[in-house]
């Protein structure tokens, strides 16, 4: 089991012939040995379904060559995804702030194995100043000393500060009582009962249509005589057909019905620019007396002055 890794180690020494030595021979058989049982534990550590993607090797040192070739990333985009944590990695005080400075200085580490090193005096500072409000104090008196600390000071420094602020922390305990004076209230009057006042359901509800106008049952408003008496008095609908306007230009075969509403309807794409679908509620359109009209299409007139 010692020499489990040399056919990692070391590259595979020649086959031996009839002319290798005892030691040539003892030498293969153990680089042999070692390659088939690191063979064995890779493969065997791959899941069934990446393994396949992998190409075969029967060298233990190129099949994991061919393993990174396959799970290699980019470098560049790892180094923005470590600049990225520590710039969003803040102390919240649910874990130890020796484990957040720790876990900073790993990243710092992973960067600078990148040729992106940063200082050590400004991971210091990088790491003090989103720290909470309750070490203003302790950032202050780091900023009036003349002296830098390493990341090993700065963690024994925080971990210090850390043990004083919970030291100076208070105790804080909930208790939740009831009124003992309206429950003795409650027990010598005797229990309340509490009726229940969900209205039943159809009790207050009209069986039948009824007419919002004029406020008798038996039908509903738009077909109540009066509904569409008032509707008749309010507004005189006429409708006109108009062969031709006061426009400059205007084809024999164009004509338009003019309803009276702010809605023109026509039959054809006469003057218009386009055409649209009308939706499902868009098939008629209501006038004043009540009067539904069919819709065929809506589009846009173009006047030529």
């Amino acid at each position: 089991m010692m020499d489990l890794d040399q056919a990692l180690r070391t590259d595979p020494p020649d086959a031996p012939n009839a002319e290798s030595t005892v030691d040539q021979k003892r030498s293969y058989e153990q680089w042999e040995r070692s390659n088939r049982m690191c063979l064995m534990v890779i493969k065997n550590s791959i899941f069934v379904a990446i393994r396949g993607a992998i190409p075969d090797s029967e060298n233990a040192k190129t099949y994991l060559e061919y393993v990174e070739e396959r799970f290699k990333g980019t470098s560049k985009a790892h180094a923005s995804t470590l600049i990225l944590k520590m710039l969003t990695s803040k102390y919240g005080g649910v874990s130890g702030i020796r484990e957040h400075i720790m876990k900073m200085s790993d990243m710092s580490n992973k960067l600078k194995s990148m040729d992106m090193e940063i200082s050590e005096g400004f991971l210091v500072h990088f790491i003090m100043t989103p720290l909470p409000a309750s070490y203003g104090p302790f950032k202050i008196n780091y900023n009036t000393q003349k002296e830098k600390w390493t990341m090993s000071e700065l963690i024994a420094m925080c971990v210090q500060e850390e043990e004083r602020l919970k030291a100076e922390k208070l105790d804080v305990a909930h208790l939740t009582t009831t009124n003992s004076k309206k429950r003795k209230g409650n027990r010598q009057g005797g229990r309340k009962s509490y009726t229940s006042k969900v209205p039943k359901i159809g009790a207050n509800e009209s069986s039948g249509p009824y007419c919002k106008f004029c406020r008798f049952k038996g039908h509903y408003q738009r077909e109540c005589p009066k509904f569409k008496a008032w509707l008749t008095k309010k507004s005189n609908l006429t409708t006109y057909v108009i062969y031709e306007s006061l426009n400059t230009s205007v084809p024999l075969n164009t004509w338009w019905i003019d309803s009276g509403s702010m809605v023109h309807v026509s039959n054809t794409l006469q003057g218009f620019h386009s055409i649209r679908t009308l939706g499902r509620k868009q098939r008629v359109i209501k006038v004043g007396n009540g009067e539904e009209l069919e819709v065929e299409a809506i589009g846009t007139i173009s006047l030529i002055l």
